[in-house]
């Protein structure tokens, strides 16, 4: 059977993502497909707008077969870490043929010769980007113009474009790692990234989460069959209240500048622009504008925010980017998607953990126990914990029975869950939530 891998967010799951599934099948052949989806803080920086078992309830009910979870550390950190570590993951299944990503370029020719270019002379692109980042120029375009004055045949503009750097990074990582999984691209559809508007039923996330804030009916953005899970989880509160958000951001930063030392990324001079900003920052989106600068751009102003929320330290996680991810996290299955499963039982280089409550158990059983690579995997995964927790306090809807939600819910097979569980738990994985 072959399998195309796709490396995901769904913030929320829409038309262009439902299209680029069903491209993806078409032109690489494949019978099935697994997504690679941020957990409960993106890329960017942002926590989700809905909660990570909602989003793969959207993805299956579109038609995924597996929806594994991507680890914070990679999930919520630069292109470079977040395409490596999903490629990695992708790659630890053992059974992914083909990897196809949305570009604005839409061919590979130009993305895998930059991406060679990248890898081969790395140390000085970094170097002649960093002079140009002193001088005020943004880092995509920067990295960009590096790239074209080194071959002047690849397009600077193309290579700044956010889709194309995000495609650089997986053909990079794929390179590096000398995977055998085959690269394919196909052209992004409808508005970009950042555009706010719709291009017939097509809007981007970022659109669409803008037409939700007015207090606009989505519904032609999203496929059909995905509507319902979404509407219910944001009727019952299960979305994400930016004001808890903010409340939370604050408890940590009116403390002191020294309480931020040691936090991943909080450089000399940032722990006092951080703490002076909460003073007068009236929501999120002011506090992270007010930190903003030359050199913090918004994008890493708000990882930096995340790994605050989180208290993710710089020792932690410089040994997870390091390691790269120790487990394959599953979020939903198919029918066609278990059979992947059996199929990868052999093949994957990685453990799978279907159920957190036996994590630890599968994590020793999988690197021995008392290894330090069963430690890091296990710090790996109670830092995921972590971000569910704190995710879940920020949510508009505190009718929870219990915050540690990752021991209580189940792995999901299309909208149904898969072992027919509901929101009760045995005594002893009640214990051991509870603990955590």
């Amino acid at each position: 059977m072959k399998i195309v891998g796709l490396i995901t967010e769904y913030n929320p799951f829409h038309n262009g993502h439902l299209y680029h599934l069903q491209e993806s099948l078409r032109i690489t052949g494949a019978e099935a497909s697994v997504a690679v989806m941020s957990g409960h803080f993106l890329q960017r920086g942002e926590p989700a707008l809905v909660d990570k078992w909602v989003r793969t309830e959207m993805a299956l009910a579109a038609g995924l077969d597996l929806v594994f979870e991507l680890p914070f550390p990679f999930a919520c950190n630069s292109a470079p870490y977040f395409a490596r570590g999903a490629v990695q993951s992708l790659n630890g299944l053992g059974i992914v043929d083909a990897l196809c990503f949305g570009s604005e370029a839409g061919e590979l020719e130009t993305l895998q010769a930059a991406a060679s270019l990248l890898n081969l002379r790395a140390d000085e692109v970094e170097r002649q980007t960093a002079e140009l980042l002193r001088q005020g120029v943004n880092y995509p375009t920067a990295r960009a113009r590096v790239l074209q004055q080194m071959a002047p045949e690849l397009p600077a503009e193309q290579l700044a474009a956010p889709n194309n750097i995000l495609g650089l990074e997986y053909l990079r990582a794929l390179e590096r790692i000398d995977s055998v999984i085959e690269p394919f691209t196909i052209i992004r559809q409808g508005p970009g990234y950042y555009d706010t508007s719709a291009t017939g039923q097509i809007a981007s996330a970022t659109g669409i989460r803008q037409m939700l804030m007015e207090g606009q009916n989505v519904d032609d953005y999203l496929p059909e069959h995905c509507r319902s899970t979404f509407h219910e989880a944001r009727q019952a509160g299960q979305d994400l209240d930016t004001i808890k958000l903010f409340t939370a951001l604050l408890s940590r930063l009116l403390q002191t500048s020294e309480s931020l030392h040691g936090i991943y990324q909080v450089e000399h001079g940032l722990d006092v622009r951080l703490t002076e900003a909460a003073q007068l920052a009236k929501d999120y989106a002011s506090l992270a504008a007010a930190v903003n600068s030359r050199h913090w751009t918004l994008t890493r102003i708000q990882r930096i925010l995340a790994y605050v929320l989180l208290q993710a330290s710089q020792g932690e996680m410089q040994n997870f980017l390091e390691a790269g991810p120790l487990y394959l996290r599953l979020l939903g299955m198919s029918e066609t998607g278990r059979k992947c499963l059996a199929e990868a039982r052999s093949k994957r280089t990685l453990p799978i953990i279907m159920d957190p409550s036996k994590g630890s158990t599968v994590l020793r059983k999988f690197y021995g126990a008392g290894t330090e690579r069963a430690r890091l995997a296990e710090a790996m995964l109670a830092l995921d914990l972590r971000a569910t927790r704190i995710y879940t306090a920020l949510m508009k809807s505190q009718n929870l029975q219990h915050r540690n939600r990752d021991f209580f819910e189940p792995v999901r097979r299309g909208n149904q869950r898969l072992d027919g569980r509901d929101q009760n738990l045995s005594k002893s994985v009640k214990a051991k939530a509870k603990k955590l």
